[in-house]
């Protein structure tokens, strides 16, 4: 509790009790009871990834040089103590395998610690990447979820054997003594180098047992598509007396969080949506317009990001009423409001109340993320939180209106099958819910049961 009430409060935790380095690992089942403990040539790897790390920083005597998750599994409190590690290390070494890869808790790790790199990375609009990859068993680039298949990262420079039997193959065989002591000193080389350069800052801890998984959940398709739209003014069409310090040449250039954020907001949206195991894509509603056909299918879930001042203007009012008259209940929308933008902040009130009376459907579908999100986001954090819950709602709604095919040579199928870039091998899952709705700005109506329910019924009247 000591590192989430330091954060809460503003104060920075002290360098001694931040981990520098985060192991993430599949936990591998015992065969047999009383048999020998798989794991522990895990352990042996981050005790020697952890004596590398001291010797090659200045880290004083006592500070946590790695932390290794499997320490607190069991224990009381390993979801807070987790959370908090995440929150505040340095660098993330996954060690892939088959194994790691299906596993949601080392997804969740992965997700909480990539949401820290995007946050920081809309702040300061450079890149943030702090995630170094070790091969513990080889993994083909085909199974590879979009979030690890992303990673920028040269395995060969650890070695020939490492890359061909990983690290679990190096430390199981006597005859590669050699190349594994070179292969976890090449990496703790590259963790350090990393840690040094990006610099990654802490954050408030979340809430491990309800952040979503990176890879995407149990059974999804490793080619899920989501698009990303904005609608929103370029610095040159701007409402009399708008500043053009929140935009640039295009909507994909508006940046309601500045100054704090320094990065387009599609392109943030698009960063966390690929957090989710998407593959995503962006564009702007001007472009698009005109281009819906309510009576096809859709083809994908889709995340409709509106500038509330674009009511200002009536073309693009009018295009956004008539898009809201479609039924396209797999389209939701997100709303960023920065109330440190002073004009917004005096107009608020006023262009609220007509984006509502434009697009009555849209704001109102759906679950209680869906509405609040619709309803205003304050601020970059929140919209990281909020955002998870948007997509996957979405992805539901698409999984339910998507064009069904009969599997070739059956007519006579009663159930027919999902296909395309979002089919699942089984029923869908419930979309997850990874933060408290009181979360979002008091959006919360206090009854969740009733929020479900009323967005099974508009979806159903839309």
């Amino acid at each position: 509790m000591f590192l989430r009430s330091q954060l809460r409060d503003g104060g920075r935790v002290p360098a001694s009790v931040q981990p520098y380095f985060f192991l993430s690992y599949a936990h591998t089942p015992r065969f047999g009871a009383g048999g020998p403990d798989p794991d522990m040539w895990v352990e042996r790897l981050f005790r020697d990834l952890c004596s590398h790390v001291m010797a090659l920083t200045d880290l004083p005597a006592g500070a946590e040089a790695g932390f290794m998750d499997r320490e607190i599994r069991s224990g009381e409190g390993w979801s807070e103590r987790l959370g908090a590690a995440l929150a505040t290390c340095r660098v993330f070494v996954p060690l892939f395998s088959p194994r790691y890869f299906a596993s949601e808790m080392c997804g969740k790790e992965w997700y909480a610690f990539a949401q820290r790199a995007i946050h920081q990375g809309a702040l300061s609009n450079q890149p943030a990447e702090a995630i170094v990859p070790a091969l513990w068993v080889p993994v083909p680039p085909s199974q590879l979820p979009g979030p690890a298949e992303r990673l920028q990262f040269n395995h060969n420079t650890f070695g020939e054997r490492y890359v061909t039997d990983g690290l679990y193959g190096l430390i199981k065989l006597r005859g590669y003594a050699e190349q594994y002591e070179r292969a976890v000193y090449e990496l703790a080389k590259r963790i350090v180098r990393v840690a040094e350069t990006v610099r990654l800052e802490p954050v408030r801890p979340l809430d491990y047992r309800g952040v979503p998984s990176a890879f995407g959940p149990t059974g999804s398709s490793p080619a899920r598509t989501l698009h990303v739209t904005v609608a929103a003014a370029s610095r040159h069409d701007l409402p009399d007396g708008r500043s053009p310090e929140y935009y640039g040449d295009s909507a994909l250039e508006w940046n309601p969080y500045h100054p704090v954020a320094q990065r387009p907001i599609a392109y943030v949206a698009e960063d966390l949506v690929k957090n989710l195991n998407y593959q995503t894509s962006i564009g702007s509603f001007d472009d698009e317009a005109g281009h819906y056909d309510s009576k096809q299918p859709p083809t994908r879930p889709e995340i409709l990001i509106v500038d509330r001042w674009v009511v200002e203007d009536e073309h693009r009012r009018q295009r956004l009423a008539a898009f809201d008259q479609e039924s396209r209940p797999w389209v939701n929308v997100v709303v960023p409001w920065n109330r440190y933008d002073h004009q917004s902040r005096a107009k608020e009130i006023e262009l609220a109340r007509r984006l509502e009376e434009t697009l009555p459907v849209k704001m109102g579908q759906g679950r209680a993320a869906c509405r609040a999100a619709a309803n205003g986001v304050a601020n970059m954090e929140t919209l990281g939180q909020i955002l998870p819950q948007v997509v996957e709602a979405a992805a539901q709604q698409f999984l339910r209106h998507a064009q069904v095919y009969l599997p070739a040579g059956n007519t006579h199928t009663e159930r027919p099958r999902l296909l395309g870039p979002m089919g699942m091998s089984g029923p869908p899952a419930p979309p997850q819910a990874p933060f408290p709705p009181d979360t979002f700005g008091g959006h919360n109506d206090g009854n969740d049961s009733n929020d479900t329910d009323r967005g099974d019924a508009d979806d159903s009247e839309s």
